[in-house]
């Protein structure tokens, strides 16, 4: 782990050079889906005095009033003595931490991604309580929700024990049962959990190509006309948002007073007939059993990185109701559901990204031939 200098000014003063006074923000994932959108979201905002972005890798991305560190949270030497010191340095002084450092792959070896996500969120846990920072926004999912209706949306008490096949789930769910351990220990610590649909906006769509679709799909030829069907399979009900939108919900939760678990998410509930209104496509009905099979053969024979048991968790995940954000935040979205995947296919189509190692349009070293040689899935 390798801090910047100075990385801890008084709380409710910003760094010189970063803004005036106002909230200190540390945000863990920065440079991400999710993580850029946020930063920019707290640098945007007037109340906001600095922002620290903690990343395993600096970017070339400079927005205003940000500066950058290096950590992985992943990593054990994270720790000294049994507890989260570097962690603990950086948080110290801040208004409220922001937690969205999640990795996705490997999915052929799970025990990776628990290190970094599960582990890893639980000391930064630690450090925000050792640190005494005041605040806690932690990204939490749809995925952490147990399976639910696809007929009727479910609010925040819908029970979050995950789909335990994905790993993804077991994680986020995981997660929540730390945070409800966390909450009565720390009560001077105020908790957010955003539990947000899928997230997409143009400038991430070669890191999820990269992430769910892998290196053979023809990423400038997934455009209206040149798509011929989409399938139609049971449980194909989901909820999507701009990740832009999300962001405005974390910026709410920083600089309001709101506590407690969120859902997010936008009309219209997007199914077949939606995507295939985007495309231009036929929709198909097609029996679950064999696309499931190609999925899995797929995965196995490392043509494709997302495992077959997320598509079942995608399957079985409820309908959110997102009213609760709206009414304690004050959280509207300003894109529709469609709209977001519609800003998604044109980033793919465009092959879209930023200056951050993340979201970087193409990988440095080889960029999908690097993509082969790491497994497709088996390797980060």
């Amino acid at each position: 782990m390798t801090p910047e200098p100075d990385a801890s000014p008084e709380r409710g003063a910003s760094k010189s050079g970063t803004g005036g006074p106002g909230l200190r923000v540390v945000v863990v994932g920065a440079t991400g889906n999710v993580g850029t959108s946020v930063v920019r979201a707290l640098a945007d905002d007037p109340q906001v005095g600095s922002v620290l972005g903690v990343a395993r890798r600096i970017p070339g991305w400079s927005p205003p009033k940000t500066t950058w560190a290096s950590a992985d949270i992943g990593r054990e030497d994270v720790q000294r003595d049994g507890r989260t010191d570097g962690l603990t340095r950086l948080f110290r002084g801040a208004d409220a931490v922001v937690h969205l450092a999640w990795i996705f792959q490997p999915t052929h070896q799970p025990s990776t991604t628990w290190r970094t996500n599960v582990l890893g969120s639980l000391r930064v846990f630690d450090a925000v309580a050792d640190a005494g920072v005041p605040a806690l926004v932690h990204a939490s999912s749809v995925g952490a929700y147990s399976p639910g209706p696809k007929d009727r949306q479910v609010d925040e008490s819908w029970p979050t024990h995950g789909w335990p096949e994905a790993a993804y789930c077991r994680e986020k769910s995981y997660l929540e049962r730390a945070l409800d351990g966390f909450e009565p220990s720390h009560p001077e610590v105020r908790v957010v959990r955003m539990r947000p649909g899928f997230l997409f906006k143009q400038e991430s769509a070669s890191e999820q190509r990269r992430l769910f679709a892998g290196p053979f799909l023809p990423q400038r030829l997934v455009r209206p006309g040149l798509v011929p069907i989409v399938p139609d399979v049971p449980g194909l009900r989901m909820q999507t948002l701009h990740t832009d939108d999300a962001a405005e919900a974390y910026r709410l939760a920083v600089t309001g007073t709101a506590r407690g678990a969120f859902n997010l998410a936008a009309d219209p509930i997007v199914d077949a007939e939606v995507l295939a209104g985007l495309l231009d496509a036929r929709v198909v009905r097609m029996p679950l059993r064999p696309l499931r099979t190609a999925l899995a053969a797929s995965w196995h024979s490392h043509l494709l990185p997302a495992s077959p048991q997320l598509f079942d968790a995608v399957l079985r995940l409820p309908l959110m109701d997102a009213g609760r954000a709206g009414r304690e935040l004050g959280w509207t979205p300003r894109w529709t559901a469609d709209e977001a995947v519609g800003a998604f296919l044109t980033g793919l189509r465009n092959v879209a990204g930023m200056d951050t190692p993340t979201l970087t349009r193409s990988l440095p070293g080889g960029g999908r031939l690097r993509e082969l040689r790491t497994g497709v899935g088996e390797r980060p």
